[in-house]
């Protein structure tokens, strides 16, 4: 891409030859404060797709109800109040999330970059926090109202992924981006592992408007522990050792103003080419967060519970491929020395041939089994996707990385 014009000076980037700069205690063992933040970070994005996700299993017992067992081993039906929801209604409930999700991508760069990209993520798991607290009353008072609270959650959450990159700008070495970056994003896959199953019991004992007020409480909490631990700049965190502020400051974007070279990005075939790898990737990957559930329940025919646990495999599975595929990626640009561009395209290419194989075994096998495992790899396989191309805005251009991150 063509160089940005900038009006101050950065630090420049060291891709060769930089340590791993972790903290030095006098024999005393600390987590490095890049460690920490990325670990917070997870945590974040566990929360936002806990909350993301929780409508998926949520939306199957408010239509179709649920059935108790009394000690006299009697079952008795209690209906959820939203039987009279057709397909599209849901379906339309569903999806208003990603209708407000896709209006705040780019704006969330341009906070993140004004505001401090530490504050834009904090405020943006806040009011999705806020909405999910909010959405049991608002669908009791009308289909209209849930929706608009699903808009206004996917309008918060938008932009989470742009603020976390503008802290990738500061705080990972260029040789740890894609470990730091995945391991962290893996928190999305693992939030949902944990809330899918977890909704389901909860939603089965408590009812379902109580899976909406844990996760939303959750998530007020981590907003409290982020807003007081972490900071934008390696600079400003009094717990960081001289050593590792050096190793960060060597390889940090400069914070000075600069001009977006919007025609160039547009015109960059690399920058297509990552907008493509993302909604293909994301295509696949929302239909099945949104709908799994409910196909298991109504195709499979699986209780509540079930259908939350075998729904919550894919994205464990993709979870682990991400950790793993950014460990080995940057394993193999640093130890191996090979070429970022050859691991870039070998991973994004690499996931999206053996999710399209799975994908069509998954559509001619007769088998609930081998239906469940070609759809539980096939997602899976995303993780290795991730590890190539979403850290890949940073390769091209970091300093405007929260522009065409979403782009």
């Amino acid at each position: 891409m063509t160089s940005l014009q900038t009006t101050g000076t950065s630090y420049g980037t060291a891709e060769d030859g930089i340590d791993e700069g972790g903290p030095v205690g006098a024999g005393k063992w600390r987590m490095a404060r890049r460690h920490f933040v990325t670990l917070l970070a997870l945590f974040g994005f566990a929360n936002i797709y806990a909350m993301r996700a929780n409508l998926s299993i949520a939306i199957v017992e408010m239509t179709t109800g649920t059935n108790y067992q009394l000690a006299n081993g009697t079952t008795i039906h209690e209906r959820g109040g939203f039987e009279n929801w057709s397909p599209v209604t849901q379906g339309v409930v569903l999806g208003s999330f990603f209708y407000g999700y896709i209006l705040t991508q780019i704006p969330g760069g341009y906070l993140a970059h004004h505001y401090g990209g530490r504050t834009i993520f904090m405020l943006g798991v806040l009011g999705t926090a806020v909405f999910t607290l909010l959405t049991p009353p608002l669908a009791k008072i009308g289909y209209p109202m849930l929706v608009i609270a699903r808009l206004a959650e996917g309008f918060c959450e938008g932009v989470t992924y742009p603020a976390m990159h503008a802290m990738w700008s500061h705080w990972a070495p260029a040789l740890e981006k894609t470990k730091l970056a995945t391991f962290a994003f893996s928190g999305s896959y693992f939030g949902t592992v944990i809330s899918m199953p977890l909704s389901a019991v909860i939603g089965q004992h408590l009812g379902w408007p109580s899976i909406f007020y844990f996760f939303g409480l959750l998530a007020l909490l981590w907003c409290f522990i982020w807003l007081k631990k972490v900071t934008d700049y390696p600079s400003q965190d009094p717990q960081i050792t001289t050593e590792e502020l050096t190793l960060l400051q060597r390889d940090a974007i400069s914070q000075s103003q600069y001009i977006v070279p919007w025609r160039e990005i547009l015109r960059s075939g690399p920058v297509w080419a990552i907008t493509t790898a993302h909604f293909c990737q994301n295509w696949g990957f929302y239909i099945m967060l949104t709908s799994l559930p409910k196909m298991l329940k109504d195709l499979a025919n699986y209780e509540l519970q079930k259908a939350g646990v075998v729904s919550s495999l894919p994205y464990l599975l993709m979870g682990v491929c991400l950790v793993w595929g950014g460990q080995l990626s940057d394993y193999l640009r640093k130890e191996v020395v090979m070429d970022t561009l050859i691991v870039r395209r070998r991973f994004t290419a690499g996931g999206f041939i053996g999710q399209a194989i799975c994908l069509v075994l998954a559509s001619v096998t007769s088998s609930q089994n081998f239906l469940v495992a070609y759809l539980s790899i096939s997602i899976g396989l995303g993780g290795i996707t991730w590890a190539g191309f979403s850290v890949n805005h940073l390769d091209l251009a970091p300093q405007v990385k929260t522009c065409h991150d979403c782009f």
